[in-house]
């Protein structure tokens, strides 16, 4: 059946309804800016999707702000909240996704921030007694705690999380690009300052996302150069990628419960079958607990053997899986995320089985499969 991919956690195929509206935008090549009827076209294109997003999540449409994705969204978040609103220390965790720890990381290496990392257990969970402990004292503070783990499923807390913030007068950012598209997310109900989307997650284009900023947060914009986006972020506005992502992210939602109840099936499958088959094997985080994890991602912590360049062995035979997150896979440290679950972890090797609406049970059976054969092999050396 070809390449059977099975990494949706790194990025998503596209949708024919996503790639049919991209089509359609091509022929309207207007720069939002303009004035013009070609410039005020394009603007109009751009503010429905505005609208559409913000009603999705129950945001305002001026809350809604285009990106280059969740990276940047995630960037604009942090550095604006120490730059523009007093922010002195920033609470996150090891297990964050590089594009929050990295500039938390390059802030504190400044003294720009103070930098404080909740504990986590060996299952990647946090203590929401020792946030609290935390917030009841110290400066002006911007929690960071992703909704969604990329490599290991969890998911935080969100709402407990929210209600210590407000509580204690610190502000809330998470990460929610993996949640975006997935999971219920509205800010009515949940008290965030900074939420992240990427397109590219939900079987959108690469290259665009949104951040929401609460309203009355008044941040300067961290790219200089224009009056675009409301004076928040400078550039010409990628008019064919904000259509799609608009058109990936209604679809999502919109069948979001029939999608999940066909994922849970395959994941669930999946884990029953590799008990079997890998003496031993065990599940990193919280991954093989439907209802403390993400659908879409497995984490699953194979023993270690003489073979240990599994997800290499996986991909000759045309299975497309990682070892962690696809932004951390050139490095040779292996993943922060396993790592900082415990010791443990030394013996296992990670391979993140990450899922789409697009994977079908031949997809499932096909990975299967390829473990039979690398461990067979295995027992026999």
């Amino acid at each position: 059946m070809g390449v059977i991919f099975l990494d949706n956690a790194a990025t998503t195929p596209l949708e024919p309804r996503v790639k049919e509206e991209m089509i359609r935008m091509m022929e309207n090549f207007g720069n939002p800016s303009s004035t013009h009827v070609s410039g005020r076209g394009a603007k109009v294109e751009v503010e429905v999707v505005r609208k559409r997003i913000a009603k999705i999540i129950g945001a305002q449409p001026s809350e809604i702000f285009f990106t280059s994705g969740g990276t940047e969204a995630d960037n604009m978040a942090l550095f604006c909240s120490v730059r523009d609103l007093g922010v002195k220390r920033i609470i996150t965790t090891t297990i964050e996704h590089h594009a929050v720890g990295h500039p938390v990381e390059f802030m504190a290496e400044r003294g720009e921030v103070e930098a404080v990392y909740l504990s986590v257990n060996e299952h990647g969970d946090i203590d929401l007694a020792e946030l609290e402990s935390l917030l009841k004292e110290g400066p002006k503070t911007l929690v960071s705690l992703m909704f969604a783990n990329n490599e290991i499923g969890n998911l935080h807390p969100v709402n407990e999380i929210g209600a210590l913030c407000q509580k204690y007068d610190a502000l809330f950012h998470s990460d929610t690009v993996q949640a975006m598209g997935h999971l219920h997310i509205n800010v009515s109900e949940t008290p965030y300052d900074f939420l992240t989307c990427s397109a590219h997650k939900i079987h959108g284009p690469k290259g665009v996302g949104f951040a929401f900023v609460r309203s009355g947060l008044k941040i300067k914009p961290l790219i200089q150069g224009g009056a675009q986006e409301r004076n928040m972020r400078a550039g010409t506005e990628n008019t064919i990628g904000i259509c799609a992502l608009g058109k990936a992210f209604e679809v999502a939602t919109s069948e979001m419960a029939e999608d999940q109840k066909k994922v849970e099936a395959l994941k669930q499958y999946i884990i029953d079958e590799i008990k079997s088959i890998v003496p031993g094997v065990k599940f990193f985080g919280r991954s093989a607990e439907l209802d403390k994890s993400l659908y879409t991602v497995l984490s699953i912590a194979f023993p270690k053997t003489e073979n240990d360049m599994l997800t290499f062995t996986l991909d000759m035979k045309g299975i497309n899986v990682s070892g962690g997150s696809a932004c951390t896979s050139g490095s040779n440290q292996g993943s922060h995320v396993i790592r900082a679950l415990g010791a443990w972890t030394a013996d296992y090797q990670p391979v993140r089985v990450s899922f789409s609406k697009f994977n079908t049970r031949e997809c499932a059976e096909g990975f299967l499969s390829a473990v039979r054969e690398i461990y067979a092999v295995n027992q026999e050396a």
